[in-house]
């Protein structure tokens, strides 16, 4: 099952906003987002969702520009018409992009739709786009570009149109806890954040590579995972690394009550325990509901230490994180605590 990389690119930065929106619309707004663990950047596509043993894709095409003509919508679909019709079995084929003519839908208040919502005018000429970028692409084979196939390709497409600011898309990770979403100035440092480490993924060459299954493509480390979005999110929040070295100020009495060589694998103990649950999507809501519950007792009661902060969680939300046991816990209120109070 060869699959040869063709027309890897470089984007504008308003090109690398909407991959960054496509990669949390992936994330955080499809009934399935749920089973998507890796996020391929540039090399099926502008973007490729997959889970987590690479057996289900989720290929996104990405278009930023507003008040696309249906015949620039159907050249934009060539990659994913290329997809289609590679030996890979993509799930799924996404054309993500900002917006299109009046007369393009048939239900203007649509804004994901597949082609039965395009009206038969902007279709044909929307085909008409296709065919043209298609024959002109020498890694797609002409004898591909039949009506039958292009026909067969486009009942597979869903159509997205951003209608999101940045923040939002990053407000979505988060969306059920509301006491820990941040000011929209930190959400957009955190969405710009995310598109600079999707962009960085780009700057090594996979021009040309060829690959016989869909698991090689991690090995060229063009992805980002759901967790490590996860992380960035929280020590954005928190304002700081919650698995960096060192010990945390506020953990550092209980610390000094181990035996000295306790100390080093009980403190990695700690974060490895506070990995598995920040890692976890089996309870990722559980996990925030815990942050979040802690979060507010720290910034309610500023003089709380850690004891008490702990003390006052109720053992249901305790409960809920099975990574945690009490000593992990306790060093993660640490962490929140320290991050909190040396933001203010």
């Amino acid at each position: 099952m060869p699959y040869i990389v063709k027309s890897s690119e470089k984007t504008r930065k308003s090109g690398a906003d909407g991959e960054t929106k496509a990669l949390l619309y992936l994330m955080n707004f499809r009934d399935d987002s749920d089973e998507i663990h890796y996020f391929v950047v540039d090399f099926f596509n502008d973007l490729t969702g997959m889970d987590r043993f690479t057996t289900k894709l989720w290929d996104v095409q990405s278009k930023s520009a507003k008040n696309n003509s249906p015949k620039a919508i159907g050249k934009e679909l060539v990659t994913l018409f290329k997809n289609y019709m590679s030996e890979i079995e993509f799930t799924h084929y996404i054309l993500f992009f900002g917006g299109v003519t009046n007369s393009f839908r048939i239900n203007n208040d649509l804004n994901k739709f597949d082609i039965g919502n395009i009206t038969q005018a902007a279709k044909d000429k929307l085909i008409l786009g296709l065919k043209e970028e298609a024959l002109s692409k020498e890694y797609i084979n002409n004898a591909d570009i039949t009506d039958e196939n292009i026909d067969s390709f486009l009942k597979k497409v869903l159509f997205v149109i951003d209608d999101k600011k940045p923040s939002e898309y990053v407000k979505a990770i988060i969306k059920n806890h509301p006491n820990i979403v941040p000011e929209e100035k930190l959400l957009n440092a955190i969405f710009n954040e995310i598109r600079e480490e999707q962009s960085g993924k780009k700057n090594s060459n996979v021009e040309g590579i060829i690959i016989q299954t869909t698991d090689e493509v991690l090995n060229y480390c063009r992805h980002l995972t759901n967790s490590e979005i996860r992380l960035l999110t929280l020590q954005r929040i928190i304002n700081r690394n919650p698995v960096e070295k060192g010990i945390p100020r506020s953990f550092i009495s209980i610390y000094n009550t181990w035996a000295p060589e306790k100390q080093l694998e009980m403190v990695d103990n700690c974060k490895q325990s506070l990995c598995r649950a920040l890692f976890n999507k089996n309870s990722a809501n559980a996990f925030w509901t815990l942050f979040e519950n802690i979060y507010t007792i720290i910034t309610q009661n500023p003089l709380f230490d850690v004891q008490k902060i702990y003390l006052n969680i109720s053992n249901d939300i305790k409960n809920a994180t099975p990574d945690f046991d009490a000593l992990s816990l306790k060093y993660f209120i640490s962490v929140i605590k320290d991050g909190i109070q040396d933001d203010n």
